[in-house]
C-alpha cells in the first residue's frame, strides 16, 4: 500500500540533538511523534461513544510546566484487569489500578516469548545498534524545566469536551470534540518546540484520545493530527484505516506502550503488556499492529514500524537491578518493544514519575545491549 509522504515522521535536526543530548546525562533521558484538517466549535460534554453513564468528578491539568504527582492509590493485587479502565483514579499521572487498556488477546497484550525468530533478526538488529544500550526516556525530577517522558491525564465521563483544529493532518485524524482539558500536561511542557503530544484516558467510557503537536487556545486545541482509541475492543480504532498515522508516527496509540511506575513498582510480571521504543533508522514499510511507516528508506535492513523485539531467553536478568528494571526487562521478554517512532536508538518510552530512580534505571538499563534481542518474525508487513 502507498499513500502520501510524511514528512512530520523523519526526524527534526532539533529532536535529534536533544535526544543525544540527553543520552550523554545519566540521569535524564526523553521522546518523539504526530498525525490533521478541521475543527468544531464550542466545549460540550456530550459523549456519542458513551458506554454508560458516565461517574461524577472532573479531571484537572497542570498545563505541563510542573512533574506530575501520582494521583489515587497504586495497585497492589496481582490480578489484571483487561479492557475496562472505569475502576482507574483521576488525574495526571493517576493509577490505573491495574487495569490495562484493550483486551487480553490485543496484539500490546500477547505474550510473545515463543514465537518465532524473524529470518532477518541479526541485520535488523545491527541496523539499531548491537552494542547500544537501552535508555529510558522517562523519569523522575525536570529536565528543562519539563517533566522527563510522556505525561497523561485520566478524566471521568463527565468531562468538557473542546474543539480541536487540525493544522496539518486532518485527513488521518478522527474528528472532534475531544474530552481533553485545555489545561491538560503537554509532553516537553507549555513552551515545548517537540512533539507535544497529549495523551487522556476517559475511564468511565473506555476511551483514550491523543493529539500531537498541541497548542491550547482560549476555547479549542490546535494539534498537527489526533486519534480516538477504544480501550475496551480489538477494533482499536473504529474511524482509522490502513495506511493512517495517530499521534504516533507508527500509527500506533502511545499510552499502552509507555512505562509506568504503578506498574513497575510490582516487580517482574507487573508490566503486562508491550512497551513502545524508537530507533534512529527506519524503513518505508509497516507491519501489525502499526498503520503507517515513517521513511523513505526501502532497505530490508532497516526495521519498520510496528516491528517487536524481544530480549533473548538466554539473558539472564540481574538479580543486583531494581525492582522498577527487573519489571521492564521482564516485559521486554514476555511481550516485547514495538518500533513506534524515529528517534534515538533504543530509547524506551514512559511516563514522568516523581518514584523513578533516574540513577538506578540508566545505569541498568544501559548494561543491556542490541546483542541480547531478537526480532519476532514479522507477519503482514505492508511496504511503500
Amino acid at each position: 500500500m502507498t499513500h502520501k509522504p510524511d514528512p512530520k515522521h523523519t526526524l527534526p535536526h532539533w529532536q535529534g540533538q536533544r535526544r543525544l543530548a540527553l543520552a550523554a546525562v545519566p540521569a535524564l533521558l526523553l521522546s518523539a511523534c504526530g498525525g490533521g484538517n478541521g475543527g468544531t466549535p464550542a466545549a460540550t460534554t456530550e459523549d456519542p461513544n458513551k458506554l454508560r453513564n458516565p461517574g461524577g468528578g472532573t479531571g484537572t491539568g497542570t498545563g505541563g510546566g510542573s512533574v506530575p504527582t501520582p494521583t489515587g492509590s497504586t495497585p497492589t493485587g496481582s490480578t489484571p484487569v483487561y479492557a475496562n479502565l472505569r475502576g482507574a483514579s483521576l488525574g495526571v499521572g493517576a493509577s490505573l489500578n491495574g487495569a490495562i487498556p484493550f483486551p487480553a488477546d490485543n496484539a500490546w497484550n500477547t505474550d510473545i516469548s515463543a514465537l518465532p525468530v524473524d529470518p532477518n533478526s541479526a541485520n535488523l538488529i545491527a541496523s539499531i545498534g548491537v552494542g547500544t544500550g537501552l535508555h529510558a526516556d522517562f523519569g523522575a525530577g525536570l529536565y528543562n524545566g519539563s517533566p522527563i517522558g510522556i505525561p497523561y491525564m485520566v478524566v471521568s465521563g463527565s468531562e468538557a469536551r473542546w474543539p480541536i483544529n487540525y493544522t496539518a493532518y486532518g485527513d488521518e485524524s478522527d474528528p472532534g470534540p475531544f474530552p481533553i482539558p485545555l489545561s491538560a500536561p503537554i509532553e516537553g511542557g507549555n513552551q515545548s518546540n517537540g512533539d507535544r503530544h497529549v495523551l487522556v484516558i476517559d475511564r468511565d467510557n473506555n476511551r483514550l484520545y491523543e493529539i500531537g503537536n498541541a497548542y491550547p487556545q482560549t476555547s479549542r486545541w490546535d494539534a498537527s493530527g489526533g486519534a480516538l482509541f477504544n480501550l475496551d475492543s480489538n477494533t482499536v480504532r473504529p474511524g482509522g484505516q490502513p495506511g493512517w498515522t495517530s499521534a504516533d508516527a507508527a500509527g500506533l496509540p502511545i499510552f499502552p506502550g509507555l512505562a509506568r511506575y504503578d506498574e513497575a513498582m510490582l516487580g517482574a510480571g507487573g508490566i503486562r503488556h508491550a512497551l513502545r521504543f524508537t530507533v534512529a533508522r527506519s524503513r518505508r514499510a509497516y507491519v501489525p499492529p502499526a498503520t503507517h511507516f515513517a521513511s523513505s528508506n526501502t532497505s530490508a535492513d532497516l526495521p519498520p514500524m510496528g516491528m517487536r523485539v524481544r530480549l533473548k531467553a538466554s539473558y539472564q536478568i540481574p538479580a543486583s537491578f531494581s525492582t522498577e528494571t527487573k519489571a521492564l526487562l521482564q516485559a521486554m521478554k514476555t511481550y516485547g518493544l514495538i518500533v513506534a517512532d524515529n528517534g534515538s536508538n533504543w530509547f524506551i518510552s514512559g511516563a514522568p514519575d516523581e518514584r523513578w530512580n533516574n540513577d538506578r534505571l540508566s545505569s541498568e538499563l544501559r548494561q543491556v545491549t542490541g546483542s541480547q534481542f531478537e526480532v519476532v518474525r514479522m507477519d503482514g508487513l505492508v511496504t511503500g
